[in-house]
């Protein structure tokens, strides 16, 4: 399968977005189906950080483990789950537009399925996050084009 892909435009600087989304304190205000966000290291986020994030998947709440991959401020951050029978591969790129007064978030999410995961992800999860990632992404310009 392919993997999912949006892009919007925010009328923000790529080092104010890139400080937002980095923020593992924030996901629950852009992301619709975060329930909760544990971080498990120290803050500021780096590479090798892990968080405990539960996400509301239709009915049910599944808790999971994900880790920083790599950060390259302001542009990059690239993080993957640890366990669980679905595994997110996520990544979001800012770019700069009208000389670094503005931005292009790019996020992309992929999975990694295991066990129930390879039925489940298929038929539940990536359905759900097609029609999830440009409510995000809506919601993430919305905050940070209003105050966040």
């Amino acid at each position: 399968m392919s993997t999912i892909k949006e892009s919007v435009e925010i009328a923000r600087r790529p080092e104010d977005v890139y400080a937002y989304l980095v923020d593992p304190a924030h996901m629950g205000e852009w992301q619709e189906s975060v329930v909760s966000v544990r971080p498990t290291d120290d803050l500021p986020p780096h590479v090798g950080s892990r968080t405990v994030v539960t996400r509301r998947v239709n009915r049910r709440e599944i808790t999971m483990t994900t880790q920083v991959d790599a950060m390259d401020p302001p542009r990059s951050i690239t993080s993957h789950g640890l366990d669980g029978p679905v595994r997110p591969h996520f990544a979001a790129l800012i770019e700069p537009l009208d000389n670094g007064e503005r931005s292009r978030v790019t996020l992309s999410l992929d999975f990694e399925t295991h066990g129930m995961g390879k039925v489940l992800t298929p038929l539940v999860v990536r359905p759900g996050a097609r029609k999830e990632l440009p409510r995000n992404e809506q919601r993430l310009k919305e905050l940070l084009e209003h105050g966040a």
